[in-house]
């Protein structure tokens, strides 16, 4: 079935329609067109947002009229039927062929493609292609003001202007002025198998009747217009043979049954339905008058302002059996409640119904954060409990607050249909979205109501319920989702060493602000309710902790080496009186990773290391860090020194902590962790993390956003994305420091193994065959060579046959010092060159 229809609502997955005779139906996000469907089943595949993808928010505003199929009507567990509309011209336009189409007829069109002279039209009619010159789309594009361009998706009504080649090619207007002036005639050939709704007609009354009247249009069609559908003005003054006209509002295929609107807003092609002031939505009328009654339908009012409302039977009585007829005479008046507005039949749909008249609440918009609302329990799921607050609002009990307790078999306390007094948690109109808390202590909470960072001042004392509880403390949430942290310090009286073992998720406990930062949305708070919170209170380790600590992180040291060991040198700070000991970690002896590990190889005990960086004093050991980037950072203060400090945005020096398959952890230096997600490592697309990142890796990272609960920053690794500005200095100063270190290890090198210091890639050398290989490889010596593995790859033999003993030239191709393993070749086209 086709019907006219008018967006009442738009989210990112959906269009509400309002349809005629007080019904709605839904458009789902893949019902738009095929252009854009692709576009949805395209960004899905490639997991990143693309730009030519408009959301249904950029594109459709309510109040627009759209042409819509049905594709589907389910029926609902509570007995509701849900509509599932289609506006994609394909099927609303299935009834056209090519060679039907005329010049001046009006239809769907939705945007192919952006081409350089206009734009490419799908209308769904096969074998034709439809074209919309920049000329013709300029007005109204001017008038809807949702960018410079039409949009991918994008639903018109689209005038054929011109056809060519037998209906092969189309050339549309979409201009408002030509679009509403557009009248459907006999010459374009409708017939009823494509007869589209929206089409304006002249048609004549055949016949009035107290229910609405019958039209004959396009000399052989019969329409039927229902009484919500005459013109208020002139609804008692149409006689038979009277010309009006008349615009298409369904048609059935099947029943071949068409009806028709009079009302003028759909008089114009493109016209758009009055709304209802948004104020009114929910107004409860002491007097509102009865115009017409009809004993099948309903009651049609007039309201205090002169406008009409329809109430249906169902709404005119608690129950059938207490329906009076007799109560609804004309002129007669009755108190009632506005509880829609259908914007297809302008009217307002109104109730009479008591229970409805005194509910609290009608609409999302009614409920506000820490209302305290009553509910019938629908159904219980893994995530928690759907609950019903009233006709057409549902609300979210999450599992975590089911109880003051964990539940771990919620159905044992809840069963379908009970009542339950739950809190308002979250509220969000727009989203239709609402969280509930069944937690007792919670509902019955008497203390003030804690939803936003503004009204957290410090002193004030109020119920949360904890999060997270970790090492550092733990993560308290209020309503609206505002959250705090209770510092370690601030825990309890007494020290707690593992919060984590004393504080469980979604425990209540009464809280008190210490401090609020609502730009930052930063709140700290405390257990100890008695304690006097000061200006400048912040979690600060205590005078004691802080004589202990006798280096600051930041502080350059030369140390000695004592020991080394598989993964790290101990060292021993010089000029320390204790000889206290530290350690550096191999991945820590230089920005390089493969650099950190030739510097280990190359050290030995007794040999100093100067100007290394006190990082951390974990675990048993001072840490310390020789790793230049991350030196300079600390030094000209480019870091932060808490998670407080960090704002989105910054770029930090850190080293790679971690790498798992769905991101790299990043470490800073003063402690503070950040994960990079998979999707924002690197510019190239990232199959396996282990191929782009190592751990111990000097990275710049920017911080992309904040998650306090986790106490984890999400940072971004892209090369494109981390530069300060001047990238072609920074790649010279990186250059630059990996030369200076490479030149430290050839100095120790000289000292340990002087031979291989003297052997550089296209140095010729005289060495001896010592064996051939089963692989066809060859292993060497010489007097220039001693200690060293000496190799030639089948390849680098070229086609000699070589016999151990033999002597022979080669040159040099790679040293790999870590390994003391040279890798040469005797292939005549090397050695031939100058050298």
């Amino acid at each position: 079935m086709l019907l006219l229809g008018c967006i009442k609502e738009v989210s990112d997955y959906e269009l509400a329609i309002s349809l005629p005779n007080g019904l709605s139906g839904f458009v789902p996000v893949t019902q738009i067109s095929d252009a854009y469907s692709k576009l949805l089943t395209k960004q899905v595949a490639q997991g990143e947002l693309l730009e030519e993808l408009s959301s249904l928010p950029d594109m459709y505003s309510p109040g627009t009229l759209v042409r819509c199929i049905v594709t589907s009507v389910e029926k609902s567990a509570d007995g509701r039927r849900s509509v599932k509309l289609s506006i994609d011209p394909k099927k609303v336009n299935k009834g056209l062929s090519s060679t039907a189409l005329a010049a001046g007829m009006l239809l769907s069109g939705s945007i192919l493609s952006v081409e350089d002279h206009g734009y490419l039209i799908d209308i769904g009619v096969t074998g034709t292609h439809a074209f919309l010159p920049h000329q013709k789309a300029k007005n109204y594009i001017k008038a809807v003001k949702k960018g410079p361009d039409l949009k991918i998706g994008q639903n018109l009504n689209c005038l054929i202007v011109e056809v060519k080649n037998e209906g092969r090619v189309v050339c549309v207007s979409i201009d408002r002025s030509e679009v509403a002036a557009s009248i459907a005639s006999e010459r374009q050939n409708w017939t009823l198998s494509n007869l589209l709704p929206g089409l304006v007609v002249k048609a004549r009354v055949q016949k009035v009747a107290p229910l609405g009247m019958k039209l004959t249009f396009l000399s052989y069609f019969t329409g039927i217009v229902d009484f919500m559908h005459m013109d208020p003005e002139k609804s008692m003054s149409y006689s038979p043979d009277q010309v009006v006209k008349a615009c298409v509002l369904s048609v059935h295929p099947a029943s071949r049954a068409v009806r028709l609107s009079l009302r003028p807003p759909f008089l114009h092609p493109g016209g758009a339905p009055r709304q209802l002031p948004g104020q009114r939505m929910g107004a409860v009328l002491e007097e509102a008058t009865v115009k017409t009654f009809y004993k099948q339908f309903g009651a049609v009012f007039e309201l205090d302002d002169g406008t009409l409302a329809f109430a249906r039977l169902k709404h005119l009585s608690k129950t059938r059996k207490s329906f009076k007829p007799g109560a609804f005479k004309e002129g007669s008046k009755h108190k009632c409640r506005i509880i829609d507005y259908s914007l297809m039949d302008e009217m307002c749909v109104v109730s009479l119904k008591h229970q409805i008249i005194e509910a609290r609440f009608l609409q999302y918009q009614d409920i506000h954060t820490g209302d305290v609302v009553q509910g019938k329990v629908l159904s219980l799921k893994p995530i928690g409990m759907q609950v019903k607050v009233a006709d057409g609002i549902r609300g979210l009990v999450p599992s975590l607050h089911l109880s003051d307790v964990i539940l771990k078999q919620p159905e044992k306390k809840y069963n379908m249909g009970d009542e339950v007094k739950c809190r308002v948690l979250e509220c969000n109109p727009e989203g239709k979205k609402l969280i509930l808390t069944l937690k007792k202590s919670l509902v019955q909470s008497k203390l003030p109501v804690l939803s936003n960072y503004e009204d957290a001042k410090p002193g004030l004392i109020t119920h949360g319920f904890v999060v997270c509880a970790r090492e550092f403390g733990c993560i308290v949430k209020f309503y609206n989702d505002v959250k705090g942290l209770v510092p370690k310090n601030e825990l309890g009286s007494d020290p707690i060493s593992c919060p984590d073992k004393v504080f469980y998720e979604g425990q209540v406990l009464k809280v008190m602000v210490l401090k609020c930062e609502p730009q930052q949305e930063r709140l700290l708070l405390s257990f100890r309710l008695s304690s006097k919170p000061g200006p400048e209170d912040k979690w600060k380790c205590t005078p004691k902790e802080k004589q202990e600590l006798k280096y600051q992180i930041g502080e350059i040291v030369d140390v000695k080496i004592l020991k080394k060991k598989d993964n790290g040198l101990e060292v021993s700070i010089l000029e320390d009186e204790d000889n206290v000991v530290a350690w550096i970690p191999t991945l820590h002896l230089s920005d390089f990773v493969t650099t950190s590990k030739l510097l280990w190889h190359c050290l030995q005990e007794g040999d100093v290391l100067p100007r290394v960086m006190y990082l951390s004093d974990k675990g048993e050991h001072i840490i310390l860090s020789r790793k230049s980037a991350v030196i300079s950072a600390v030094q000209e203060e480019q870091v932060v020194r808490s998670f407080s400090e960090i704002q989105p945005g910054m770029l930090l020096t850190g080293y790679v902590r971690n790498v798992m398959p769905f991101g790299v952890f990043v470490e800073f230096p003063f402690g503070v962790t950040g994960l990079a997600p998979k999707v924002s490592m690197s510019d190239k697309f990232v199959t396996d993390t282990k191929d782009h990142f190592v751990v111990g890796q000097t990275v710049i990272a920017k911080v992309m956003s904040i998650d306090e609960e986790k106490q984890r920053v999400l940072l971004n690794l892209k090369v494109s994305e981390c530069s300060s500005g001047d990238s072609a200095a920074e790649s010279f100063a990186l250059l630059n420091q990996y030369f200076k270190e490479l030149k430290e290890i050839w100095a120790l090198l000289k000292k340990g193994k002087p031979s291989i210091c003297e052997l550089v890639p296209g140095k010729r050398v005289h060495l001896v065959v010592q064996d051939v290989r089963e692989d066809g490889s060859a292993l060497f010596s010489g007097s220039s060579v001693t200690g060293l593995t000496v190799t030639a790859t089948r390849y680098h033999l070229g086609d000699k046959n070589i016999a151990p003993g033999e002597k022979r030239k080669a040159m040099v191709l790679h040293v790999d010092a870590l390994t003391s393993e040279v890798y040469v070749s005797l292939r005549e086209e090397l050695l031939k060159q100058r050298p």
